[in-house]
């Protein structure tokens, strides 16, 4: 007796609405990663990509927001300019900051986790988020101290302490803003 060949096929893993996001959430990345504001005391710039990370996981969710995060990576790592001061390249994950562009994937994972667990419990989502920051950190400082020859407590200060008010600030705009954003994806899935 043969099998019915009407089996009920397998879902996909991403529905095309969330392949689509991914895709606007990653050129939203693109955009916003490059601009920065560069600070005469560091080799590391104040970067709005975690900021970007932030939102995607809000209208993402952890899953589909990290792989937005690394369809970003792998454009900047062949070369298209998207990373920091419109850079790209495999030498920028060598170079001072790659530790950075290595812990926003953690970041995202972490920081997913608490946003997509705590829906509906801000304080938690803004915890997740400087936990997640926290671990971005420890990897981009590590890895600023292994380039630049620095002492853990200099490296701290090149690449964490001036970017605290800054990083503190995104993480408010995104907890404001991205619940929003959520919301307004979330009627937009519904049509």
């Amino acid at each position: 007796m043969e099998k019915s060949s009407a089996k009920k096929s397998a879902k996909p893993a991403l529905s095309i609405m969330q392949m689509t996001l991914i895709g606007v959430m990653t050129a939203v990345t693109c955009i916003l990663a490059p601009l920065v504001i560069p600070l005469p005391i560091s080799p590391v710039p104040i970067s709005f990509t975690n900021l970007a990370v932030y939102i995607s996981l809000y209208v993402l969710g952890m899953k589909a927001g990290t792989i937005s995060y690394l369809v970003y990576l792998l454009i900047g790592l062949v070369g298209v300019p998207v990373f920091s001061g419109f850079t790209g390249g495999p030498a920028k994950l060598a170079g001072p900051t790659g530790g950075y562009l290595v812990g926003f994937l953690f970041m995202a994972l972490i920081a997913g986790y608490f946003i997509d667990r705590f829906s509906r419990n801000h304080i938690l989502q803004v915890l997740g988020m400087i936990l997640g920051t926290a671990v971005c950190y420890l990897f981009g400082t590590v890895w600023l101290c292994i380039q630049m020859k620095l002492s853990f407590p200099a490296g701290l200060m090149a690449g964490v302490v001036p970017y605290l008010p800054g990083d503190a600030a995104k993480i408010v705009l995104a907890a404001l803003v991205g619940p929003v954003l959520k919301r307004a994806v979330s009627r937009l899935k519904d049509r």
